[in-house]
């Protein structure tokens, strides 16, 4: 293996790490409408549902988005990520309902996901038409 392989290896896997837990989130939500319908998230607030109910949506975009348009995908995938922690620490402490395992191994991605996102995102560099190198 050659050393010039190495980080773009290395980048490689954290996107793949990405893309996997956010399909992790996708496949979790999709389950939970099959098994337990539309009224899957009952007992909790409107918002806090429908916000569950759109990461069925969000959580595949971002990961289309990253094997795609990479740099939206960074974007998307660090505010989807902070918005759920967000949420769904503040149900947990306040109303109850989630499990200790399931906020914590989230907010490791969501560490994982903050801690790796700008040399995600410098890994896709964007052409810049110059005289000396055009597009």
């Amino acid at each position: 293996m050659s050393e010039a392989s190495s980080p773009s290896r290395l980048l490689g896997g954290i996107r793949g790490v990405w893309i996997g837990g956010f399909l992790i989130g996708t496949t979790t939500h999709v389950a939970d409408l099959v098994l337990a319908g539309t009224n899957v998230y009952d007992g909790f607030p409107i918002a806090i549902r429908l916000f569950w109910v759109s990461l069925t949506l969000l959580d595949p975009l971002v990961a289309a988005l990253l094997w795609f348009r990479l740099r939206a995908g960074v974007v998307l995938g660090v505010a989807v990520i902070l918005a759920d922690i967000a949420i769904n620490w503040s149900v947990f402490s306040t109303i109850g309902g989630l499990s200790l395992f399931g906020v914590v191994t989230q907010s490791l991605f969501a560490a994982f996901v903050v801690m790796t996102a700008r040399p995600l995102w410098g890994s896709s560099r964007v052409a810049v038409a110059s005289p000396e190198h055009p597009a």
